[in-house]
């Protein structure tokens, strides 16, 4: 691409950007939350709080989520529950592994694609 042809992209995109900023500052729901976070910015000033103390406040459990401490003080996140239903069978399978025997017997039998196909959900 030429440099001039670069040139006109570049132009045609930031004036593109420019007409969507100009939709967003029009938007009423941007105003009401720039105006909620001033208001909450300001508040946490007042009382010395840091972001991750009003975090801690409202979610106390945020801060125990997928982290877990070993004797070596090494820090791990928990690994993410899998949910297989087998479509022949109607069986299910909960793992948060992929040494489950059961799964592996699946995957012996139906082969690694389509049990991964099987894959209903995951969840932390």
């Amino acid at each position: 691409m030429s440099l001039l042809n670069e040139y006109i992209q570049k132009e045609q995109q930031l004036k593109q950007l420019q007409e969507d900023l100009q939709r967003l500052e029009g938007d009423q729901r941007l105003k009401s939350e720039l105006e909620f976070k001033a208001k909450l910015e300001a508040l946490m000033t007042e009382f010395g709080k840091r972001p991750s103390d009003v975090i801690a406040l409202l979610d106390p459990a945020s801060d125990q989520r997928g982290v877990k401490t070993t004797a070596s003080g090494n820090v791990r996140r928990k690994r993410r529950l899998k949910i297989y239903k087998n479509p022949k069978t109607g069986e299910v399978i909960e793992t948060r592994g992929g040494n489950h025997k059961g799964l592996r017997s699946w995957k012996d039998e139906y082969g690694d694609e389509a049990v991964e196909s099987w894959l209903v959900r995951m969840e932390d």
